[in-house]
């Protein structure tokens, strides 16, 4: 899916800004049927954002079920010989949208876009109410996955099996575009070179079959020079001379695709431009290759979360983000647990950070919370739990990451569940379709998923299917909390062990612990920023010590937030920002290991062994 963009035949009207807003006290979106009314002014919430945390009200923040937005928009009279469409970035977690009295889209998936023609429904010049629908219902058809339970008062309550706080509603941005009666529908990119040389496979996708009109394909270097002129949907662009996308040092082609009038080739029907980076990526043995050259990935696992406007969507905050990293000597993040907007990864392509691309099926494993609370865990993968509609579900989320994401020389891999019950009865039967899929949607790019603690090298069922192996181990806190010394040992024998049972490369996708910003000990005292701080320090010391591991993702870059518990006060504190960014002590462990001479030594070793430079 191509994100809609101003260009010669094509215009942006932006519906962001304020919108009227209701909650549906109904779970029942029928009852009042409010997209036929007039929605009061009196509550109003900006879009992007969640609106959970807009309102001092503790109802609407912990809402389940519907909400409604509503605003008027004008289709341009200038539209006239166009299709116009609705766009709509994201909606968490189920949208229904309205224009006017009627009932155009429904979408489920509340991390990936989704648009709907109304050219047929609205005339240009003419004013519309649009109306959009929002329920951030979780249950076993979703992903992520939760349950709803009917209290004794008739008050409904939200289960979710992930943690962090379920913010929901328009969290980006919307907006209405033109596009011609015959346009460039999609573009498939795929990148390679030899030598000098670089090679891009492109195949042009159009709205209608061809008649009477011709492709032509041009790639602009960032000298604004044409390195490549061809015609057709389908063919091999050659540069010569090629400058590669690097980890760092980000080179961008601007793919310009025009469809063009057979009978006059100075008439452009349509035009869309893709910034483009030609890399390649690969797993030999026991690396992790881009480009041919062993990559060793440092950084964070993430969160779309900020005050007040919660995983709503701001510019200001994902530019400072990606400061800090670049400051810390982050060279990668994974978007956990959900596609982040796609805002994120074009910063990340023109900046030549390296992303691990991740679906939002997190919570598909019930033996967490019951190994939290020491509960016997009903079984994940049965008839009430993680069942054939999850997996049609999650499959749908998988083809939406790959169709918006695939063309972004950032991603690197596709993580397709965190901390699943891989261990389980039917994990396999759940997993084989997901990676199936995933390969036949894209063959290119590595396959992974994070494996949890509780999913030992002797019990899990699913690694052989995946390319790298993704760990989040948390020894020195949730076990062996205050003795990293056996933490350490631990830690070292269970990685040794994943080596030895499949020599893949590893990434530890998720380490670390919580401190409270300002607190202080000399000793080992959970909770402190000392003990985060040499909680990350052992953690290193081990994996310099065992030869597979080829990344290390902090859990996580900054404080966010989460549902109150009695082990989650104000948030889960594992972030080594707070969440208003400021640094803990971790922050300078980290800093000197990635940024000045700590890793130095473990790229040494990469190189030695391949015979490859980093």
């Amino acid at each position: 899916m191509l994100k809609p963009q101003v260009s010669s035949t094509r215009q942006i009207c932006p519906l962001d800004g304020i919108w009227n807003f209701a909650v549906h006290k109904e779970p029942d979106l029928e009852d009042d049927k409010l997209w036929t009314q007039t929605i009061s002014s009196q509550l109003q919430v900006p879009v992007p954002s969640s609106y959970n945390d807009i309102f001092v009200d503790a109802k609407i923040r912990d809402h389940v079920g519907w909400v409604v937005y509503q605003r008027d928009a004008i289709v341009p009279h200038t539209w006239s010989l166009e299709r116009y469409c609705l766009r709509f970035d994201a909606a968490t977690h189920v949208a229904r949208v309205y224009v006017n009295e009627h009932f155009v889209l429904a979408h489920s998936g509340g991390y990936t876009p989704f648009e709907c023609d109304i050219t047929d429904i609205v005339k240009p010049g003419q004013r519309f109410r649009l109306t959009v629908a929002v329920s951030n219902e979780l249950t076993w058809e979703s992903i992520p996955p939760g349950k709803i339970e009917v209290m004794a008062n008739g008050d409904r309550k939200q289960t979710y099996y992930h943690d962090f706080f379920n913010y929901a509603g328009l969290a980006r941005s919307v907006y209405l575009y033109s596009k011609p009666q015959i346009s460039i529908q999609d573009i498939f990119i795929t990148t390679n070179f030899q030598e000098n040389t670089g090679l891009v496979d492109y195949v042009i996708e159009t709205s209608h079959p061809l008649e009477g009109a011709d492709v032509r394909v041009r790639l602009i270097d960032e000298n604004e020079q044409c390195v490549y002129d061809g015609r057709g949907q389908k063919s091999r662009a050659v540069i010569g001379n090629v400058r590669l996308w690097q980890p760092g040092g980000a080179y961008l082609y601007q793919l310009r695709a025009e469809l063009i009038s057979s009978s006059d080739p100075n008439t452009v029907i349509d035009s869309y431009e893709l910034p483009i980076g030609i890399r390649t990526v690969e797993v030999v043995g026991n690396r992790f290759l881009i480009n041919g050259n062993p990559f060793y990935f440092t950084g964070f696992g993430k969160h779309e979360d900020s005050l007040i406007r919660g995983k709503g969507h701001d510019n200001a905050t994902m530019i400072h983000d990606f400061h800090l990293m670049d400051w810390i000597g982050a060279n990668s993040f994974r978007t956990a647990h959900y596609p982040y907007a796609e805002e994120v990864y074009e910063f990340a392509d023109r900046h030549g950070i390296v992303v691990i691309d991740e679906t939002a099926a997190v919570g598909i494993n019930l033996g967490i919370i019951a190994g939290v609370f020491g509960f016997k865990a009903p079984p994940t993968f049965s008839a009430e739990s993680a069942n054939e509609k999850t997996q049609h579900t999650h499959l749908q989320a998988i083809r939406e990451l790959v169709s918006r994401d695939k063309n972004h020389p950032s991603v690197v891999m596709w993580c397709i569940a965190n901390e699943i019950a891989s261990a389980e009865a039917g994990a396999r039967e759940y997993m084989e379709p997901l990676v199936k899929l995933t390969r036949e949607l894209d063959p290119t790019r590595p396959v992974c998923f994070t494996n949890m603690a509780f999913s030992k090298v002797d019990k899990e069922v699913v690694t052989d299917l995946f390319d790298v192996l993704c760990l989040n181990r948390y020894y020195g806190w949730y076990s062996q909390m205050g003795d990293l010394d056996a933490a350490e040992q631990i830690l070292e024998k269970e990685l040794r062990g994943w080596q030895e049972a499949h020599d893949k490369p590893i990434i530890i996708a998720e380490y670390g612990a919580d401190a409270h910003a300002g607190l202080h000990s000399v000793l080992d005292v959970a909770w402190s920023e000392d003990y985060q701080s040499r909680f990350l320090a052992m953690y290193h010391r081990v994996f310099d010590r065992v030869d597979n591991i080829v990344g290390e993702h902090v859990w996580n870059f900054a404080d966010f937030h989460c549902t109150s518990s009695m082990t989650r006060v104000d948030g889960n504190k594992k972030g080594i920002f707070t969440r208003e960014r400021r640094p803990k002590a971790a922050a300078q462990v980290l800093r000197r290991r990635w940024k000045e001479d700590g890793i130095a030594a473990r790229k040494a070793t990469l190189t030695n062994e391949t015979g490859m430079g980093v």
